[in-house]
């Protein structure tokens, strides 16, 4: 059966046809993975390749869409807290056992996510905004000395 070009495939098929061209290369849309599903002759829409997205368990990165699981290139191995303090770390005020870590605009979230790997006994957790990363501390004491700690990376 034919209509307007497009072939009626299966689902089963609608599905492989999506984790190949995964496969082959970044997705980095719902309109792109539509667009390359067409281009393979499935005319599918949003709401069903929705589904397909949710039913496949694909995720999305900042690559784009992935298997879940799946680590894309820039996700592989979280640069060390030396190599983002070094880089992006602006300033580090002390408030009790709170210490707030100014970065440059947009790098706070990766040096969170570097301080919570770090798995440093005195850090208890971090917050990242845009710019600010809020590090928790077991107490004061500790929070002065990870905050020497941070500086002398940087």
């Amino acid at each position: 059966m034919h209509q307007i070009g497009f072939l009626f495939m299966s689902k089963a098929a609608r599905h492989k046809a999506i984790l190949d061209l995964l496969d082959a290369g970044p997705v980095e849309s719902q309109d792109s993975l539509q667009q390359r599903l067409e281009s393979r002759g499935f005319e599918v829409g949003q709401a069903t390749l929705s589904r397909d997205i949710h039913e496949l368990k694909l995720v999305k990165g900042p690559e784009g869409y992935r298997r879940a699981g799946e680590n894309s290139p820039s996700e592989g191995v979280l640069p060390s807290v030396m190599h983002l303090a070094r880089q992006f770390v602006v300033e580090i005020r002390q408030a009790q056992n709170l210490l707030v870590v100014k970065t440059t605009v947009g790098s706070a979230q990766p040096v969170a996510a570097a301080l919570d790997a770090s798995h440093w006994p005195e850090v208890i957790g971090t917050i990242a905004g845009d710019d600010t990363v809020l590090v928790i501390a077991t107490d004061k004491k500790k929070a002065h000395s990870l905050a020497a700690r941070i500086r002398e990376l940087s």
